[in-house]
């Protein structure tokens, strides 16, 4: 029965983390949101990258940011959390900078309203996470702060990181993509 119930776990985390980076891509980014912690950062990088210093890439190099800057986040990860939780995680991590890398961002927006579009892209990530894994990033910051020290909580960290994030979208960007990456990350969070 175990098994059976890994197995169920490690599936969910598999299509949670696709349909999470297909959302993103698909839906998201196409209306020029940007999604909170590390992915977010991954994102604004990305765009920095792309449209402030003309780099090209044959491929999104957000996912591949995002794994990068998981790295370390992998080692405190393995030393501190449990192993079903690592094991979860770094699949999940692996299947999104897949999925981010693979999966071609619309030229023209799916949806034209932006308010759909951050509904649906808020899906996929539970069921990663009610299958005992993270996407990783401030997940795993919060979830090791909240173990080691009872004024943290992984809400708290992601609240933090999100506000630096989103401080940098309406500083590097426009106010108006703040904003609605805002909305977008409460309806993601209710998700």
């Amino acid at each position: 029965m175990k098994r059976h119930s890994q197995i169920y776990d490690y599936t969910m985390i598999l299509f949670g983390s696709a349909l999470f980076a297909a959302s993103i891509n698909l839906f998201v980014v196409p209306v020029n949101l940007y999604n909170g912690g590390i992915v977010g950062l991954s994102q604004i990088i990305r765009s920095v990258l792309v449209s402030r210093m003309g780099m090209r890439f044959s491929f999104d190099i957000a996912g591949v940011i995002n794994f990068l800057i998981n790295v370390p986040l992998f080692f405190m990860a393995f030393r501190s959390l449990s192993r079903k939780f690592f094991l979860g995680t770094l699949l999940s991590l692996i299947t999104q900078t897949v999925c981010f890398s693979l999966i071609p961002i619309p030229v023209v927006p799916i949806l034209d309203d932006v308010l759909a579009s951050l509904i649906i892209g808020a899906m996929g990530i539970g069921m990663t996470l009610v299958s005992g894994a993270s996407g990783g990033g401030t997940d795993i910051v919060g979830v090791y702060a909240a173990l080691h020290w009872k004024a943290f909580s992984v809400g708290k960290i992601q609240l933090l990181f999100n506000a630096l994030v989103y401080s940098l979208c309406a500083f590097l960007f426009d106010l108006p993509i703040a904003i609605y990456s805002i909305i977008y990350a409460a309806v993601y969070s209710f998700v």
